[in-house]
């Protein structure tokens, strides 16, 4: 049986802050990230390979197997991407009523992945566009790499459901799609009643989201084949100083 998915509505790269501005995110289509970037897609086959070598994710209060992960933080001013040593992902449990309030020590993202030229440009080019929103600072940068498998079934790329991640902006950055149906990308406004829907089924589709006007989750991904998995890069951006659990 075909099951349906709804695409997005894909804008213009020009168009992608004021798409943020106006309505609280906007998606590039493959070829969109592409201008958006000034860099052929190709250069991106150099980081693909990183989400082969995910460490299984021991956090997931649910007792799931089904997330690998990798995370690594930056920040990001003008035209310098610096790596900050390692550290422990945090979030407030506000922002997520799963896994909030725990420090989560995950394995830093390869210092090869990181080195492709392809990795800063998409960093630069993403804090170039937070700022065109709200204006030029430095951006504190986390970058989480996940592979959501179903070998054992349902894997959930987001188990804590609708959430915010307590920044100011969240980019999910689509890196491949094998073999599995669901995994919709569903925003609801933070304040109102209207929400979107659509599948982010193409790599190198970009979604940019406004962490403090919407919401957002994808829903749970289920095996069509053998070996059905759903590798994202996701991105936060966040002004003044990253999420501190005794802030």
């Amino acid at each position: 049986m075909t099951i349906a998915t709804l695409a997005p509505a894909y804008i213009e790269p020009s168009r992608l802050a004021d798409a943020v501005k106006n309505h609280g995110f906007g998606v590039l289509s493959p070829t969109g990230l592409a201008a958006f970037l000034d860099t052929p897609l190709s250069a991106f086959d150099a980081i693909k390979p990183g989400w082969n070598d995910l460490p299984a994710d021991h956090f997931l209060k649910d007792g799931g197997r089904y997330r690998r992960r990798r995370h690594s933080c930056f920040i990001v001013e003008q035209t310098r991407v610096g790596q900050v040593p390692h550290r422990a992902h945090y979030q407030p449990p506000q922002y997520n009523a799963l896994h909030g309030g725990m420090l989560r020590m995950f394995e830093p993202i390869t210092p090869h992945t990181i080195a492709q030229p392809a990795w800063s440009t998409l960093l630069l080019s993403l804090a170039q566009a937070c700022s065109d929103v709200k204006g030029a600072r430095p951006w504190y940068v986390e970058a989480h790499q996940f592979r959501i498998d179903t070998r054992n079934g349902i894997g959930r790329p987001t188990p804590e459901g609708a959430h915010r991640d307590g920044v100011d902006f969240v980019a999910i950055l689509l890196v491949a799609r094998v073999h599995v149906s669901g995994g919709e990308s569903r925003i609801f406004e933070a304040v109102g009643p209207h929400g979107q829907r659509f599948t982010l089924g193409e790599a190198w589709t970009l979604l940019l989201l406004d962490d403090q006007r919407v919401l957002h989750e994808s829903t749970p991904i289920r095996p069509t084949a053998a070996g059905g998995h759903r590798d994202t890069l996701v991105l936060t951006f966040r002004s003044g100083g990253f999420l501190e659990q005794n802030a």
